[in-house]
């Protein structure tokens, strides 16, 4: 836990009890700064691609807000990963397929309702059923009776059968306390899985609006929402009510940016206070050591950045032609140029900031091989240009994305065009709707610590962000097996063997590694990164 200390507190304790109430005054950093706890903060995000709900939320403009509005059973720590329990007690298995929660009593929402065990089943069972469309959906696939309440289409086609339930048979509220999950299998990252936004609380005020309560929500996290002014900014606010750890900030404001680079320039002139990672421009030269001096971050990221090729396009059908393209791109070339060697060329599935992450998986197909790239492309038959690589023109992606097309180009002759769509929001809008016709980018920020979070959502048949669409049935029950090991380290052994199974397909082409690296005003002490790569704003500090 961290050690508060107070400056005014000997002489005036009466103000000291003001700080430890979040009322005025200010107080000192781990260095023995004074700080204002009720300095307000900007900090850079992008438009949500959907209303602010947990369950339909799977990118980082809307990750920002809620995963400190929400507060769930556990979190990660910031400097470990390692698991915590939040509202939590305990929770126990003797067979990774029963567990017991058991809660702490006395949480409340933001609108003073409590948050109890029924809190958690209603909102999960909401998140699962089908007709509710929920982005997240798939996550719960391990519970029992989730086939019940959305229910996979028999083969060949892509139309469900009606949801037989509205509630999943495995969700047990016992008081309001304690919840018993049963699952329909043995499955060893449960526990982890359950620090994700996805399996927050929601009050019962949700469920009479859905999309209404997503532009106006009510959490139960340390921040509560105040506005939501479209492409401009959102607003939040600490909740001093709240019973964990308080934040050391009052006001946040999470500026929705175009472009990263109008966010580092914004950075660099003291109107912003933190951006989560710098873009390439800043990067070049190393040109944001004499912009920001000391004032940066970095951090190995559980992150990995991809293009994947829509499956649904019979244009990329023949995996000699996806191999083609992966082994026609200049990996070590565009890092170095583009990123100053800050990103890894990826070579495997997974990020190296995981637990159990093997190397080399993607074996040759991620190799920079232009002779065997033409020859593969001659086996395929060639490819009818052009060839596009769509990216969100608000996150810094135009320049590696030119130098990729650039590769492919050079490497096979294949006419590749950098197309921009406008926002995140609309790629992510436009991938769901399975409206891409090219390449286009996708990357992969870990959920939870655990091999299992970057294979199953993305390249399982039914995973919730399998933006390929893609679907291998022994890749799919090798995942099953994997996750059934109760073993840490035997079931990270059986996820590398399934990861090994991407690299026939393709279905996504990885690029590479992040060592994410982020700025901060002068006027910050004391930040960090989160798991997610998000600053901490439970320990940021603003200098008095």
């Amino acid at each position: 836990m961290r050690v508060k200390r107070f400056a005014a507190a000997v002489a005036l304790p009466v103000a000291a009890m003001m700080l430890i109430a979040g009322c005025g005054g200010s107080s000192s950093d781990s260095s023995g700064g004074s700080s204002d706890p009720n300095a307000a903060i900007s900090i850079q995000g992008t438009q949500p691609e959907n209303p602010l709900v947990p369950a339909n939320t799977n990118e980082e403009g809307g990750s920002i807000p809620l995963d400190v509005m929400f507060t769930g059973l556990v979190s990660y720590d910031t400097d470990t990963s390692d698991l915590k329990m939040e509202i939590a007690e305990s929770i126990t298995t003797t067979d990774a397929q029963h567990y017991d929660i058991k809660l702490k009593d006395g949480y409340t929402f933001h609108d003073g309702t409590p948050v109890d065990a029924k809190s958690f089943v209603d909102a999960w069972n909401w998140a699962a059923y089908a007709p509710n469309a929920a982005l997240n959906a798939s996550f719960f696939e391990q519970v029992k009776g989730y086939q019940d309440v959305n229910p996979t289409p028999p083969a060949g086609s892509t139309d469900a059968p009606a949801p037989t339930a509205k509630t999943m048979s495995g969700l047990t509220v016992v008081s309001p306390t304690e919840i018993k999950v049963e699952l329909v299998a043995p499955y060893s990252p449960f526990k982890q899985k359950l620090g994700y936004h996805v399996f927050a609380p929601l009050p019962q005020s949700f469920y009479a609006d859905p999309v209404a309560f997503g532009r106006n929500p009510v959490g139960n996290g340390p921040f509560k929402f105040v506005a939501w002014n479209d492409n401009t900014d959102i607003k939040i606010t600490r909740w001093d009510d709240y019973k964990g750890e308080k934040p050391q900030v009052k006001d946040v404001t999470i500026k929705l940016y175009q472009s990263s680079e109008a966010a580092y320039a914004d950075l660099v002139s003291g109107n912003l206070d933190f951006q989560q990672l710098l873009p390439p421009s800043a990067l070049a030269g190393e040109k944001y050591q004499s912009d920001l001096m000391d004032r940066t971050l970095d951090k190995d990221a559980p992150r990995l950045t991809t293009v994947s090729l829509p499956m649904y396009d019979q244009r990329f059908a023949n995996a000699d032609l996806r191999k083609a393209i992966s082994m026609s791109i200049n990996r070590e070339q565009i890092a170095k140029v583009i990123f100053n060697d800050t990103y890894v060329p990826s070579t495997s599935f997974s990020s190296p900031a995981i637990t159990g992450y093997e190397a080399d998986t993607c074996g040759e197909a991620c190799t920079y091989d232009p002779a065997k790239a033409k020859d593969l492309l001659a086996k395929a038959g060639g490819f009818s240009g052009p060839l596009t690589l769509t990216y969100n023109s608000d996150g810094g992606h135009k320049d590696w994305s030119e130098a990729v097309c650039n590769s492919i180009k050079s490497s096979i002759g294949i006419d590749c065009v950098a197309t921009p769509t406008p926002t995140f929001s609309v790629l992510r809008q436009s991938i769901n709707a399975k409206q891409m016709s090219g390449l286009f980018r996708s990357a992969w920020s870990y959920d939870f610590p655990n091999l299992e979070n970057g294979l199953s959502p993305l390249y399982s048949t039914t995973g919730s962000a399998n933006d390929s669409k893609y679907s291998n049935p022994e890749f799919d029950a090798a995942l099953l097996k994997a996750a059934a090991i109760s073993d840490p380290a035997e079931s990270n052994k059986a996820f590398i063997e399934a990861e090994k199974m991407l690299a026939a397909d393709l279905p996504a082409i990885p690029l590479w590694s992040v060592t994410q690296k982020a700025g901060y005003s002068e006027r910050l002490s004391n930040a960090k990164l989160s798991y997610t790569l998000e600053l901490d704003l439970t320990q940021v500090r603003v200098n008095s």
